[in-house]
């Protein structure tokens, strides 16, 4: 059965850093692209990165050079590095390996997480 958990939300202040952590499960790991989004209330679900199976990336332009995605496939298990976290960063950040269409929240596809806050006070 396919699974993603994610782990590593939390509430930090202007400038600080999280690791997000997204340990998969019921599929093949090492030949999957892999993806983070994030969504807040009212807001469209939003591709932040991805890393495909061969290590190339992909960052959306707000998170460049503060975002970093990376995987390890002894564990199954993608990244996603934030540093330098601004108040605008506050969502719910999704773990995908559907990278069809953005889908976050949902509860029909076992390709999603269920979500992690991110709170980045000021």
């Amino acid at each position: 059965e396919v699974q993603l958990v994610e782990s590593g939300g939390g509430s930090v202040q202007t400038g600080r850093s999280l690791t997000l952590s997204c340990t998969a499960s019921g599929f093949t790991f090492d030949d999957s692209d892999m993806g983070w989004y994030r969504q807040a209330p009212g807001n469209e679900c939003e591709l932040v990165s991805t890393i495909s199976s061969d290590g190339s990336t992909y960052y959306t332009e707000s998170v460049k050079g503060r975002f970093t995605i990376s995987h390890d496939n002894a564990k199954n298990t993608v990244y996603l590095q934030m540093n330098s976290l601004k108040p605008e960063d506050t969502d719910v950040y999704y773990c995908t390996a559907d990278l069809s269409r953005p889908r976050c929240g949902t509860s029909d596809s076992r390709w999603w997480g269920q979500g992690t806050q991110v709170t980045v006070s000021s």
